[in-house]
């Protein structure tokens, strides 16, 4: 039996329409790892030439790792919640996202103080001034999205009611909010990773 004839035109995966703010955060996170990847070629031509040497992190770079792991899993299940309408939890997990990011940075800064009373940043070598660039450019990533976790946590704590939370949730604009936050955040989770790793191997 021949097919039933139609005449919709197949959609091409080149012309289909996509939701302009997700295909926005696409176009930054490919932005923000060819700019990554540029200084990370730099980096590694520059230690051909540079006479000085790589020193060891400081444990606080260990540390905020784990916090930074941590918070997406927070905020995956701060997802998941605000999907199948535990907005309790939602709140609890969001909150919990916004405290682990803030530490990060604290953690972050307290790296940064560490290198700087070891005495790290001072002399002719340019390796130093890499990982002052790399935590600093990843941190701005950290910090725009724990302004925007700070705005959905507001928001959530408003809606407490479950009337209100329900209304909410339902609104497509506010699902896709924190859709795209959630991809944002675990982009950055692991940008920070690659930028840890590369910083341990070759220090």
């Amino acid at each position: 039996m021949s097919p039933k004839p139609t005449t919709k035109l197949r959609e091409s995966p080149f012309t289909k329409r996509r939701e302009p703010l997700g295909f926005m955060l696409w176009l930054c996170v490919t932005g923000s790892s060819l700019m990554f990847t540029s200084i990370f070629i730099i980096f590694l031509m520059r230690m051909h030439r540079d006479t000085g040497h790589l020193v060891s992190l400081p444990d606080m770079f260990w540390l905020s790792t784990l916090v930074i792991l941590f918070s997406s899993i927070t905020l995956h299940e701060a997802n998941l919640a605000f999907s199948n309408e535990r907005f309790l939890y939602y709140r609890i997990f969001l909150g919990a996202t916004l405290l682990l990011g803030i530490v990060f940075i604290l953690l972050q800064v307290g790296g940064w103080l560490e290198m700087v009373n070891t005495g790290v940043f001072i002399g002719t070598s340019t390796s130093h001034g890499f990982i002052y660039l790399l935590t600093a450019l990843h941190l701005l990533h950290i910090i725009g999205g724990v302004f925007y976790l700070t705005y959905l946590f507001r928001k959530a704590v408003k809606n407490r009611t479950y009337v209100d939370s329900f209304v909410y949730s339902v609104n497509p604009p506010n699902r896709l909010r924190i859709k795209l936050l959630t991809r944002y955040w675990h982009f950055t989770g692991a940008l920070w990773l690659v930028v840890f790793i590369f910083l341990i191997l070759l220090y």
